[in-house]
């Protein structure tokens, strides 16, 4: 059974920016913050470890200056330990690597924590959960892709449910207070999926910034389809 803290703890949910009105940034991660969005997700591509480019410390810095909201960056790149000191001098609170992208994963996740970042590890769909057992103690949450990394806008892999229930229960019987987040494809159908398989946090980029009525009807939606569930789908 999971404990009793996991089991209450309320959804959380960071707008990811990469499906944002870029000539009107500061407006649109305003309008997250008013809505209630716990922090800003960042996607940084290098057009090598993902086919797509986007987005340099300046842009953590710009969303830092337009809102109150911490902002966590995640590092779709190789190398990843070449880029950590300058995303956490831009103002990054939550800093995310990929374990199939940094040959040194031990020491990076160290060094985001003494630059005074909250480390995070990623795995992308075909990565098993294995290989990040030997860092679980060094990370503060494990993001789970729930599509193929680089592209906004794709489809939920519905594959990627067994992942999370089995990284749920392996927190779970070490007692751990290792967050559960994921991103990719969430929406008002699958957030609720999400939850159940026992996620914490939710990365949604269209959902929120693509909806038609706006950034709070779609984080309000979100919202919604999770109400009243906490771990495993249980209120």
């Amino acid at each position: 059974m999971a404990p009793e803290s996991h089991v209450c703890q309320a959804i959380r949910f960071a707008p990811s920016i990469l499906a944002a009105d870029f000539s009107r940034l500061g407006e649109e991660v305003r309008a997250a913050e008013a809505a209630g969005a716990d922090c800003i997700h960042v996607d940084v591509m290098d057009g090598h470890f993902v086919p797509s480019l986007s987005m340099g410390p300046g842009v953590v810095q710009a969303v830092r200056r337009s809102c109150g909201l911490p902002v966590e960056t995640h590092l779709m790149v190789e190398h990843a330990d070449r880029f950590i000191e300058a995303f956490a001098k831009a103002g990054s609170a939550r800093l995310i690597v990929h374990v199939e992208g940094d040959h040194h994963l031990d020491r990076t996740l160290r060094e985001i924590r003494a630059l005074g970042c909250s480390p995070g590890v990623c795995l992308n769909p075909a990565t098993p959960i294995w290989q990040i057992e030997e860092v679980l103690q060094l990370v503060d949450f494990v993001l789970v892709m729930t599509v193929n990394p680089g592209f906004g806008g794709q489809k939920y892999l519905e594959s990627t449910e067994g992942k999370i229930r089995a990284l749920r229960r392996l927190l779970d019987q070490r007692e751990s207070k290792v967050e559960v987040e994921v991103d990719g494809g969430i929406d008002a159908t699958s957030a609720p999926r999400v939850v159940a398989a026992g996620a914490d946090m939710l990365v949604a980029g269209t959902a929120v910034f693509g909806h038609p009525e706006g950034v709070a009807a779609g984080l309000r939606r979100l919202r919604e389809s999770v109400a009243g569930l906490g771990a495993y789908g249980r209120a």
